[in-house]
């Protein structure tokens, strides 16, 4: 059983306030949407829940079985999608999944490549340069990355960015098969994404 809790969060850039008072708790099969207008400091908030920036008060607290998890435990269980999530356009995407799981310290077979890339909607394609993918193929692969690893955490930043209706439908089917078993955080000025997590938080800008 892994906890995120989120106690009194606030972040300031020098004189102009990102975000304040910002408090939740999470369980392994919970979910949050993060809601608010562009601006508002969703893409922020993920960024100091993932410990890539550090808050300007507050305190957040993550859990595993009870124990306390540090900040490299918490990236290494935690996987991202995000506009800013950059593949390599020169590579294949097999060859993209085999480059983050090599990063992430790991390997992965090439039946595993396959579920994955079968799992988003692009099996026949992963011979293919990612230059060659649409912006909503890019999106779909972004997805086969993060979950490689199945993340106890995984946070989302407009998570159906780029993508078509049928993208759309392979993405809540990833949300409500993760949010059952991990922690699942998603950033969306999208009403229609609302109803993607179980419980909503809505940031003032």
């Amino acid at each position: 059983m892994y906890e995120l809790t989120v106690r009194g969060l606030g972040k300031r850039f020098g004189a102009r306030k990102v975000f304040a008072d910002i408090n939740f708790s999470l369980a392994t099969g919970d979910s949050i949407a993060l809601t608010g207008r562009n601006g508002s400091g969703k893409t922020t908030l993920l960024m100091v829940l993932l410990a890539l920036q550090r808050p300007s008060v507050g305190k957040i607290e993550y859990l595993k079985g009870g124990g306390t998890l540090d900040e490299d435990a918490v990236r290494l269980q935690s996987s991202l999608v995000g506009p800013y999530l950059n593949l390599y356009d020169q590579l294949t995407a097999e060859e993209n999944l085999i480059f983050f799981s090599t990063v992430a310290g790991s390997t992965v077979p090439g039946k595993r490549i396959n579920q994955l890339l079968e799992r988003v909607g692009l099996e026949g394609r992963g011979n293919d340069l990612v230059r060659a993918y649409s912006s909503g193929m890019k999106q779909r692969l972004k997805y086969a990355v993060a979950l490689l690893k199945e993340p106890a955490f995984l946070f989302l930043d407009e998570p159906s960015s780029n993508l078509d209706a049928a993208g759309k439908k392979i993405v809540a089917g990833i949300i409500e098969e993760y949010r059952s078993k991990s922690i699942v955080v998603i950033a969306t000025n999208e009403k229609e994404e609302y109803g993607l997590a179980r419980t909503v938080c809505a940031l003032s800008d």
